[in-house]
């Protein structure tokens, strides 16, 4: 692989298939895949997904901070030094993306305008195609 001279490499975390596995079945329950993968970004941001979609902020904001602290974790794990791209079509870091996205939808809603700018930044920093991917669904 030939070295990024304008910046450091892509951060590329690792697959999760158990979690992959749990949310590919129809009837799977967030708070199941969040207590059975405590350390998945992934299964924070459903939580904080299906939080937000049921009117409860607060709890979504709560979920996905904890996503948000996991990915960082698993970031650095992966070598990631506190910037760079995390580029969306890597599947696997689509978690720590929609954690990202996720704390700050939650944090616009309750008003944290500092956090929310900062958010945005991480997020386009991370990859500028993710929060419209996020949003359209993909």
């Amino acid at each position: 692989m030939p070295t990024n001279l304008l910046g450091p490499e892509p951060t590329l975390l690792p697959e999760e298939p158990e979690v992959l596995e749990s949310i590919a079945d129809a009837d799977f329950a967030a708070s199941d895949v969040a207590m059975a993968h405590p350390t998945s970004s992934l299964a924070w941001a459903l939580l904080a997904d299906e939080a937000y979609e049921q009117g409860k902020t607060l709890e979504s904001y709560a979920f996905a901070r904890v996503g948000y602290h996991r990915g960082l974790d698993a970031l650095r794990r992966s070598g990631w030094k506190g910037h760079g791209p995390i580029p969306w079509s890597h599947e696997p870091n689509r978690g720590v993306l929609r954690a990202l996205f996720a704390l700050q939808r939650a944090a616009d809603a309750i008003g944290e305008e500092d956090e929310v700018e900062r958010l945005a930044r991480f997020l386009d920093d991370s990859d500028p195609v993710a929060a419209e991917k996020i949003r359209s669904g993909e």
